[in-house]
């Protein structure tokens, strides 16, 4: 590993163009919140930040092969994202980059080819307010929860519930408990190919989730959770393999 992290933010960037509230919330938008926080972090080499409406949708071979994480937010344009470069997001997790998926990046095209499921579940928002969330750790040991607090309270969150369409997580690190009575897993790990995958449900436009300094560390530790541990190299291919000792 280099001296530091390569993070690329993806941002999908409609809301704050097209919400009032949101462009109040985020007037820079949602990623430039999450790459300032980034960018004051040791073990961080450097944060880029890109849109959908950048040249090649912010998911140019280029920048990819430059990034060792992704942070990855979306929500109303996800058909607007090529299945080219969703695939090449994909490719590039095989081979080692880690993506962090945030809140309604769930239904991204990436995260489902990733994943092979539907990625649905149940939501609410409720009055325009949303409503508590509690997130608890459930697996402490884990690094993406070093330096968090066992539960972590968010005043006004929108409601994700199970049935999560998902497989099942390599390491749950976070369940979550909304004031309606719904549960979710909300932070959940897995092992694609190279690369890692952690899905942290926090994070809706309309509410200044990505302004809470536990958040965005929980972030910043799986984005270092997620950098690639091993030398870069192809996906593995099928091939024939002579054997290393002599047989028969």
């Amino acid at each position: 590993m280099r001296d530091g992290i390569r993070v690329t933010v993806w941002n999908e960037g409609v809301h704050e163009r097209e919400m009032p509230a949101c462009k109040a919330l985020y007037p820079e938008g949602m990623g430039r919140v999450i790459g300032r926080h980034l960018e004051q972090q040791p073990g961080i080499a450097s944060v880029r930040c890109v849109q959908l409406d950048d040249p090649e949708q912010g998911l140019s071979e280029e920048i990819l092969g430059n990034t060792d994480v992704m942070t990855w937010w979306g929500h109303c344009a996800h058909h607007e994202v090529t299945d080219g470069h969703a695939a090449r997001v994909q490719e590039r997790v095989l081979e080692g980059m880690g993506l962090i998926v945030l809140h309604s990046g769930h239904l991204s095209k990436p995260f489902v080819r990733l994943m092979g499921t539907g990625c649905m579940l149940k939501w609410r928002e409720w009055q325009g307010v949303g409503e508590r969330e509690r997130l608890w750790v459930v697996d402490p040991a884990h690094p993406i929860v070093d330096g968090i607090p066992e539960r972590i309270e968010i005043e006004h969150a929108e409601m994700y519930g199970e049935h999560f369409d998902i497989p099942q997580p390599d390491q749950q690190v976070f369940i979550s408990w909304f004031q309606g009575g719904e549960v979710f897993r909300s932070g959940c790990c897995w092992h694609r190919g190279r690369g890692k995958v952690f899905y942290f449900r926090p994070g809706h436009e309309t509410f200044p989730i990505f302004h809470d300094e536990t958040i965005l560390k929980v972030i910043c530790n799986g984005v270092k959770w997620a950098a690639p541990s091993v030398v870069q190299g192809g996906i593995q291919r099928d091939h024939f393999e002579p054997p290393l000792e002599p047989i028969g």
